[in-house]
């Protein structure tokens, strides 16, 4: 088994590495800092699933370091959770494999509610019909998954938490998010107080 576990650590450490870096995180950022910080909207992400979990864990991060975030599931979205969306907002949306059919139906209700609002995508596929709706693709790098039968999504939401990390301690970077910023929005546990001490020094 200790073989076994090394095999998976390593296989996972690689695909992390083997992310494709390129102008569009550059591109991702300008984006959600021109809707959120200049033209006061705020970053929804979405996703089905394990993707799902993800994005929900992307926008609390984003919340949390001074970027309004939320999730919005996508089927919801269908039945009234689409009035969430206003018009300065941009999206952050997550499809491993790009052909998630809620994932594309909530493309198509948002454009015909805002026609101009920006799409990112987080995505194996750069080929697929939500890499070909986004303004910007992060490419996933599409890792094989550790999981014995390939099924289950194992390293590829490794790679979708890491993508979303890049992007919030980018985004804490550009809009300088200090400590005692971070305390305001933290009040309660271990981190609001260490925050609160940082701050203080």
């Amino acid at each position: 088994m200790i073989d076994d576990i090394l095999k998976i650590r390593q296989q996972e450490a690689e695909a992390i590495l083997n992310i494709p870096v390129t102008d569009a995180y550059e591109k991702a950022i300008e984006i959600i800092y021109r809707h959120v910080h200049q033209k006061e909207g705020k970053l929804i992400t979405s996703g089905m699933g394990k993707a799902g979990q993800i994005a929900i864990n992307i926008a609390t991060t984003f919340s949390s370091t001074g970027t309004p975030s939320v999730f919005l599931h996508p089927s919801d979205a269908q039945h009234g959770d689409l009035g969430v969306i206003q018009r300065n907002d941009a999206l952050l949306l997550i499809s491993n494999s790009g052909k998630t059919r809620e994932i594309i139906e909530l493309i198509t209700l948002t454009r015909r509610l805002h026609p101009d609002i920006p799409i990112i995508a987080v995505t194996s596929n750069n080929e697929s019909v939500v890499a070909g709706e986004a303004d910007v693709v992060l490419c996933t790098g599409n890792p094989r998954e550790v999981c014995p039968l390939g099924l289950s999504p194992t390293t590829s939401t490794t790679i979708m938490t890491v993508i979303g990390d890049i992007l919030v301690v980018q985004m804490m970077k550009k809009i300088g998010f200090t400590s005692k910023e971070y305390s305001l929005r933290h009040h309660g546990g271990y981190l609001g107080q260490k925050s609160r001490d940082n701050a203080g020094k």
